[in-house]
């Protein structure tokens, strides 16, 4: 009963948040300069075309109706037409969310995978050489711009030292339908492309890296900053003084207990990464669902720019629910204090 009220406390506040953001993107995007029906006719179009566009559009409705016929559109899965592509939302947001979520992906299996043991290798060796090229490090990833390491990673790996491919998710020679999942890792391994897996692989990690590094030193600093305060407790100390060996104590009885503040990091980073990848994917040329939120945002596809931000919404909600129900199953003292 404990676990299952603090999952609907959670799962209402969610809901609350939603409506809120649907509220709010509304707003912003009626109130952004610029009529919508001119800017998808050209300037050429005469006022006529415009005010049959705008009703098209629902435009010339008052805004409590334009905003109702939002939420059942919300409701019922439709998002409406694209004024830039001139295809349904849906279709677009679902081709292009498979290439971001992929870039996202991978790019906190590198966070977590470099983050979590450079702060355990900090934290054992506090206050010596380990320690300082750690906290070195993740200071000067978490200031560093990810579109400047972006550009400096292309040129570097891309154009000078010709390691790595600069653009794009695949040779533009080589042909492959990502047709399962839409993600180019896992459908080409289900097709037994090996060679799209290395160059899908070779694609993504340029992008990754850039978009990993500011994660990867915050997750740094925090295991590192957790593990020391748990060196500190008492039962730490229990456990060296009955012998229990060296690494069942580190990664058994420190790393758990302070794993809790990097998993609710990562949880943040991963969810506003599908949304804020878009310096990165234009570096790259990384065709996902923020390069083409942005596209939209400039020729203000009101339908495409309310569906990438409900979707970016639903999206960072549903993964920051996972991580309070992960969390409440690692620490139950969250569980507690949600309940009070």
């Amino acid at each position: 009963m404990e676990f299952l009220s603090f999952l609907v406390k959670r799962v209402l506040w969610s809901v609350l948040v939603l409506v809120g953001l649907s509220m709010v993107i509304f707003v912003i995007a009626r109130v952004v300069p610029g009529d919508p029906a001119r800017m998808a006719l050209g300037p050429r179009a005469s006022p006529e075309q415009v005010a049959t566009m705008q009703a098209e559009l629902g435009l010339d409705r008052p805004l409590l109706q334009q905003y109702a016929l939002f939420i059942e559109g919300l409701t019922r899965g439709d998002l409406g037409k694209s004024l830039l592509t001139e295809r349904p939302v849906n279709d677009d947001i679902r081709e292009t969310f498979a290439a971001t979520f992929e870039l996202v992906l991978c790019t906190m299996i590198l966070a977590m995978g470099f983050g979590v043991p450079l702060g355990m290798i900090a934290a054992y060796w506090k206050d010596k050489w380990p320690d300082t090229a750690v906290r070195f490090f993740a200071i000067f990833a978490a200031v560093t711009p990810s579109f400047f390491l972006a550009l400096l990673l292309q040129i570097l790996a891309g154009y000078v030292l010709h390691l790595l491919p600069t653009t794009g998710r695949l040779p533009n020679a080589l042909e492959f339908e990502a047709s399962w999942t839409g993600l180019l890792l896992i459908d080409s391994l289900l097709a037994g492309r090996l060679d799209v897996f290395g160059e899908a692989l070779r694609h993504l990690l340029l992008p990754s890296l850039s978009l990993a590094a500011a994660t990867m030193g915050q997750m740094a600093r925090l295991t590192r900053a957790s593990m020391i305060d748990v060196s500190r407790q008492d039962y730490i100390e229990a456990a060296r003084a009955f012998g229990i060996p060296e690494w069942l104590r580190v990664t058994k009885y420190m790393l758990r207990p302070s794993f809790v503040p990097p998993l609710t990091i990562m949880g943040l980073e991963f969810a506003s990464l599908i949304g804020g990848a878009f310096v990165v994917e234009m570096v790259f040329a990384w065709p996902g669902m923020a390069a083409y939120g942005i596209r939209t945002i400039l020729q203000k596809d009101l339908n495409a720019v309310m569906g990438v931000v409900m979707v970016s919404g639903v999206f960072f909600v549903l993964v920051n629910l996972t991580i309070d129900v992960l969390v409440g199953f690692v620490d139950p003292r969250v569980r507690i204090r949600g309940r009070r």
